[in-house]
């Protein structure tokens, strides 16, 4: 039989393993120009750099994206600890890592919002605002409590989530918010607006789907000099 394609030979597997430079550059890169250096670094100022952890822990979201057990046996290899400068560490050093996130973010958010205003001059500063839910497998949040599941999760504990972006054609997140499983878009809304309003100028439009819609959000919006686009609930 006549060979007709190349195959390698004489091939042993070896313990090397790779990850995506690329990736990690372009973390450190936006990291530093949109100010998270500044609105994250000064809320730990001894011990490890939690720029470097939330930089890797970053990294590794884009690459593999599982579990957040598993992101320090990705980051607690040689050649991954050089990269950002760390040294050996234990999971929990991680998990109190995000425990501090947590604890400062509306005031992370604050700062970074304050940093991309001021770096870019955005043509518009209309938004749209969405609300979703996750579940929780664990029993440790606080604000976590059973509600409209859209993971068809109803047995399940869960967190709601706010969500505000710049519309195109900037497509930029400028807010989250974090809400306990039980509460309702209607009222969540307003956690969202509020805490995004002050960047927003004057007749900007504020897009939102009818499970958000009421009359004190719509006034809400129109009491601050904006205007509103939503849909109406049919009966």
């Amino acid at each position: 039989m006549k060979q007709t394609t190349l195959r390698p030979y004489g091939i042993n597997a070896n313990k090397n393993i790779t990850f995506p430079v690329g990736t990690t550059v372009a973390v450190k890169n936006f990291y530093g120009k949109v100010g998270l250096d500044k609105a994250v670094g000064k809320h730990k100022e001894r011990g490890r750099s939690l720029n470097s952890l939330i930089q890797a822990l970053v990294s590794y979201r884009l690459t593999e994206n599982l579990s957040i057990n598993k992101a320090s046996d990705w980051i607690n290899r040689k050649d991954v600890l050089r990269e950002f400068c760390l040294s050996k560490f234990e999971q929990r050093t991680l998990f109190r890592a995000l425990e501090i996130i947590g604890s400062n973010k509306e005031e992370i958010l604050h700062d970074i919002q304050n940093s991309l205003f001021s770096k870019y001059d955005f043509e518009h500063t209309d938004i749209n605002m969405d609300w979703t839910s996750f579940t929780l497998w664990g029993d440790k949040c606080k604000k976590g409590k059973y509600g409209y599941s859209r993971d068809h999760r109803p047995d399940k504990k869960q967190v709601t989530v706010g969500l505000c972006e710049l519309r195109e054609p900037i497509n930029i997140p400028i807010g989250m918010t974090v809400m306990p499983g039980n509460t309702n878009d209607q009222t969540h809304f307003k956690e969202t607006f509020r805490q995004v309003s002050p960047k927003l100028r004057d007749g900007s439009l504020v897009t939102y789907d009818k499970g958000a819609n009421s009359k004190d959000n719509n006034e809400l919006v129109l009491g601050s000099k904006m205007k509103y686009l939503t849909s109406k609930k049919l009966i």
